[in-house]
């Protein structure tokens, strides 16, 4: 459970945390961390563009259903800043997962912009853009 008012560095480390469940199949405290309130957008992988709290928070569920258990993962942080109530942070997630229907592992890199809202005094994320990092030169 979030401490309210909690530092936007101590959210950071529960956000990866949350990052592990998704990618695990858990989309619940993904969920929980993400605002119930419009404005919310994501722009995942596939090049959609979901606009609304109540399509967000679907198409979170729907995503997390393709992963199982057994995946690991880190964040990379860029950069990140907050300002009054609103917060980001850019960077690259990594992440070994396990898909149903699929044998072992497949690595996954995306580039990735959050954008957080504080709501009575929790953050919450309002804007995800995610999208296929580029790995052939590393």
């Amino acid at each position: 459970m979030p401490a309210l008012d909690e530092s936007f560095e101590e959210f950071m480390k529960r956000r990866e945390s949350v990052s592990l469940d998704y990618i695990n199949g858990n989309p619940a405290t993904l969920i929980d961390l993400s605002t119930s309130h419009d404005p919310a957008t994501f722009f995942p992988p596939s090049g959609d563009r979901i606009s609304g709290a109540m399509n967000v928070n679907a198409a979170n569920e729907k995503g997390a259903s393709s992963f199982k258990e057994g995946s690991s993962g880190h964040l990379e942080v860029i950069q990140s800043a907050e300002s009054g109530d609103l917060s980001f942070w850019t960077g690259l997630q990594h992440a070994k997962v396990r898909m149903k229907g699929k044998e072992g592992e497949v690595p996954m890199s995306l580039r990735v912009t959050e954008v957080f809202r504080r709501e009575n005094g929790e953050w919450k994320l309002v804007h995800r853009h995610a999208d296929m990092a580029d790995t052939s030169s590393k």
